[in-house]
């Protein structure tokens, strides 16, 4: 199989080892990621980001292709048990393209819109692993082709659990195939400079690190060749979250389509009746959790036209939600700066807000909102060592200032969320209140 991709050229799988990547291709569960947007409504604020998890998928098992080719340059210094062998690949491949087949419509956002809505709802990751061990699924059963025991092991990998450390930390660690892809492929999407950052360096820089007792070791850092490549890593992924993922445009629709969702569930609840409610969004408002085959029926197709059949909906504030999203009238952000962003002045930011709403008629509880994004752009992986010459490994907060500065520091963006005809009046009461 030869493929072109925008973000890594031509992307081939032709050896053995990579036979499953065209075979799991082929299963519906994969294909339905070709109608889930990777990055929800971001392109309502990039025009370009319009590419799917699909997409993404094959991006990261072409990182995890790279990954294991760097190995094997090196892994001849590990006792044979431990090294990467075809079987070994072909798992690591198969858990890097099926990472996201769980993912729900709009990305990581239907999740914790169904989560606000009815206070609960299985995450993503443990939709995949349904997806990996139901035997009435087709990857499940391309898997178990191969190996019986192969849904498990994948599942394993997903995790980030395997008795090889550094295959487990490629597929969910802190320089995973995962993050290496979408870092690319998003800042290549919105048009972007800030997610770029030197993937062949930074894969030439990995090496094995120290073991002890015999034990398969993990990841080390070629120190005087790798820590420009760590760092520029690191930041791409910070100022994606700043200038991409937490734009307010994005947050905004992405607050709607809570309150659309909660306003919806509630009225199913009550027992209104909605025009083209999917089976698996009546199981979640009902408490219950949906089969895997209603779960998988949702995708953003779905959920869009559900979300414009209620634009007609006798209900007015759903309706108006909806036809507020459709023809992208987004609600206004207001940033919470300094001071303003304790809690207590959060929330008197956000009463003010409230006040407003509910004095020019709009309920409060769906027209405003106080939208908190958090990132930690470094958590520190004590796994993974930097190794110079001869002298003894050391994590990477001991020798670079920029990580040892951000490490596990959680970064916030507060801002409170109104309708567009309320924005001057929002501006003057919080222009007052400081």
């Amino acid at each position: 199989m030869l493929l072109r991709d925008p973000v890594h050229g031509l992307i081939s799988f032709e050896a053995d080892e990579e036979s499953i990547i065209p075979r799991l291709l082929e299963a519906p569960e994969v294909q339905r990621l070709r109608r889930i947007r990777q990055l929800g409504l971001t392109s309502l604020a990039f025009p370009g980001a319009e590419h799917t998890r699909f997409s993404h998928a094959l991006g990261a098992a072409h990182v995890m292709q790279l990954f294991i080719a760097r190995l094997r340059k090196i892994h001849d210094e590990l006792p044979f048990w431990q090294r990467l062998t075809s079987e070994r690949a072909r798992d690591a491949l198969a858990a890097a393209l099926l990472h996201d087949v769980g993912h729900g419509p709009l990305s990581h956002l239907f999740e914790d819109a169904v989560a606000h809505a009815t206070g609960s709802c299985r995450l993503h990751e443990e939709w995949t692993e349904h997806v990996l061990l139901d035997e009435s699924t087709t990857v499940h059963r391309i898997l178990a082709a191969d190996d019986p025991e192969l849904p498990q092991r994948v599942a394993g990998l997903v995790r980030g659990e395997h008795e090889l450390p550094y295959l487990a930390r490629a597929v969910s660690g802190t320089f995973d195939v995962d993050r290496c892809d979408y870092l690319l492929r998003d800042a290549h999407a919105t048009g972007v400079g800030y997610g770029d950052f030197d993937l062949p360096w930074l894969l030439r820089s990995l090496r094995f690190g120290e073991s002890s007792d015999g034990a398969p070791p993990g990841l080390a850092i070629d120190g005087p060749k790798g820590m420009n490549a760590i760092e520029s890593f690191i930041l791409a992924r910070h100022f994606m979250f700043q200038q991409v993922y937490f734009h307010k445009a994005t947050r905004a629709a992405e607050w709607m389509i809570r309150a659309i969702l909660r306003r919806a569930m509630h009225l199913i609840q009550d027992g209104t009746r909605l025009p083209g409610v999917p089976r698996a969004m009546l199981a979640f408002a009902a408490g219950d959790t949906p089969s895997l085959g209603d779960y998988l029926a949702l995708d953003d197709q779905a959920l869009l036209e559900t979300l414009s059949q209620w634009r007609d909906a006798a209900d007015p504030i759903l309706a108006d939600l909806c036809n507020r999203l459709r023809a992208r009238v987004l609600f206004k952000t207001e940033e919470l700066y300094g001071v303003a962003q304790t809690p207590a002045a959060r929330e008197s930011a956000y009463a003010t807000v409230r006040a407003i709403s509910e004095e020019a008629g709009l309920a409060p509880d769906y027209y405003t909102g106080l939208d908190i994004a958090t990132d930690t752009p470094y958590e520190e992986d004590r796994s993974l060592t930097v190794i110079f010459g001869s002298g003894p490994p050391r994590r990477p907060t001991e020798v670079s200032f920029l990580l040892d500065r951000l490490r596990d520091e959680t970064l916030s963006r507060v801002r409170v969320v109104f309708p567009g005809e309320l924005r001057q009046r929002v501006r003057d009461a919080l222009r007052q209140a400081r």
